[in-house]
């Protein structure tokens, strides 16, 4: 290891440690970056979808990159909500202005674009360091100097930024969290199949570089808070479930069997029909948002992404807001080099600007979602029930009068919820829908 000083130590080659190394090293700023895998990525073999706007903010133009690794641009969205096995709404929206440049959002393989991002922050100077575990802080005098790794090397820093997980020893250690309550975190089950583009594309009806997302709600949960979702990759279909710790331990379930329910419903066996698993993982999520959100900064020290619960599980948001917290808290850094000033007060401009960005209003908005829907979970199999029920006899063709079908679905959703109750759940739910 380097006997510098750098101004910064960035913990995690996710979106968040290369997005702050990235804009710190671009701003003058002597960054380190370490992770403890092989490579970035490494311990990151998902799918996902990462959204362009936050990404453009740190790559300008990353798109006409052409070793940027994106699977599809994503021109189509699907929710569906699902009652039993047999039943199911397909709600769907294709958008003509997703074609353009540059894309909404697109998929990626994170093993590949962690490689790609931690890449480009070493183009701005960032010094990459791999294969590195950090052990602790270093304290001085109160103040965060730098990092201890398990070789019992250090690493001297003005500053130390956590962008190491939903399980950040860096920020255990600072004593700032402990660790996360079973409902303030969910695990997320997901798996890698390999089918041809051909197939992909005559299946999900796409051309070209034309990408789709299908997100899962109701009785595929089995009660519990969560959704699946199914991914359109290049060659690959990215599927994969979450639920709370505390529903899949309420309701006893291991998550490989949630996603091999997932992988059996009739719709979901029917899309991945012929496609053969590649990769496997399970991760856990941050979901506690603004109620557990740690410290964002002190004396010395930043703390970015998944370790400060930036997680908009209601969108799928995630990737987007650690890479604009990283962004900002490289930001930051080169503030504090510039005047020689990485106190707490100084750091303080860190949370400023989550304030003042998209990050912290998203997060304030949807902060009580998950908590509500605690309150009564039987909504999740009630109202995919209903609303099936409801499109049934909307369909349906029978000697009564269009007239009695309306009747009678009307009176089934006050004979199971009540008018008073349907208020209140539209109420508890609106920041969910809206």
């Amino acid at each position: 290891m380097p006997d510098d000083i750098f101004d910064a130590v960035i913990v995690g080659a996710g979106p968040a440690g290369s997005a702050c190394a990235l804009t710190a090293a671009a701003g003058g700023a002597n960054v380190a970056l370490l992770e403890r895998g092989e490579y970035p990525g490494a311990k990151n073999v998902q799918g996902a979808v990462l959204y362009a706007k936050h990404l453009d903010a740190v790559v300008p133009q990353f798109w006409k990159d052409p070793s940027f690794p994106g699977e599809r641009n994503i021109t189509e969205q699907r929710v569906v909500v699902t009652s039993g096995r047999e039943d199911w709404i397909n709600f769907s929206f294709r958008g003509g202005r997703y074609k353009t440049e540059p894309p909404n959002c697109f998929t990626i393989i994170r093993t590949k674009f962690d490689q790609w991002f931690a890449k480009k922050a070493e183009e701005k100077g960032a010094q990459l360091f791999t294969g590195v575990t950090v052990s602790e802080p270093i304290r001085t005098n109160g103040s965060v100097k730098g990092v201890k790794t398990s070789d019992a090397e250090e690493l001297n820093a003005h500053c130390v930024v956590a962008c190491d997980g939903v399980n950040s020893l860096i920020a255990q250690k600072l004593g700032v969290i402990d660790e996360w309550k079973m409902d303030e975190v969910a695990m997320g089950v997901k798996e890698v199949l390999a089918i041809p583009k051909e197939k992909i594309d005559d299946r999900f009806a796409l051309e070209g570089n034309e990408g789709l997302t299908i997100e899962f709600f109701g009785s595929i949960s089995q009660g519990m808070i969560g959704y699946a979702f199914l991914y359109t990759n290049k060659e690959s279909l990215s599927l994969g479930v979450g639920a709370k710790l505390s529903d899949l331990r309420r309701k006893m379930i291991k998550p490989y069997d949630l996603l091999d329910f997932v992988k059996t419903h009739p719709l979901i066996s029917r899309l991945i029909k012929d496609a053969k698993p590649l990769e496997y993982s399970a991760h856990l999520i941050p979901e506690g948002g603004l109620h557990s959100m740690p410290p964002l900064y002190g004396d010395g020290f930043l703390i970015a992404g998944d370790a400060a619960q930036m997680v908009n599980p209601t969108h799928r948001e995630g990737s987007n807001l650690a890479m604009t917290a990283g962004h900002l808290a490289g930001q930051t850094i080169v503030e504090a080099k510039k005047n020689n000033d990485f106190s707490k007060s100084a750091l303080a401009a860190y949370e400023r600007k989550i304030k003042a960005s998209y990050v912290w209003p998203d997060l304030w908005e949807h902060r009580n979602v998950e908590k509500n829907v605690e309150k009564d979970p039987s909504i999740l199999e009630v109202y995919p029930r209903l609303l099936c029920e409801a499109m049934y006899h909307h369909f349906t063709a029978d000697d009564r009068p269009k007239k009695e079908h309306k009747k009678e679905t009307m009176k089934m959703f006050l004979k199971e919820r009540g008018l008073f109750k349907m208020i209140q759940d539209a109420w508890r739910l609106r920041d969910a829908i809206g």
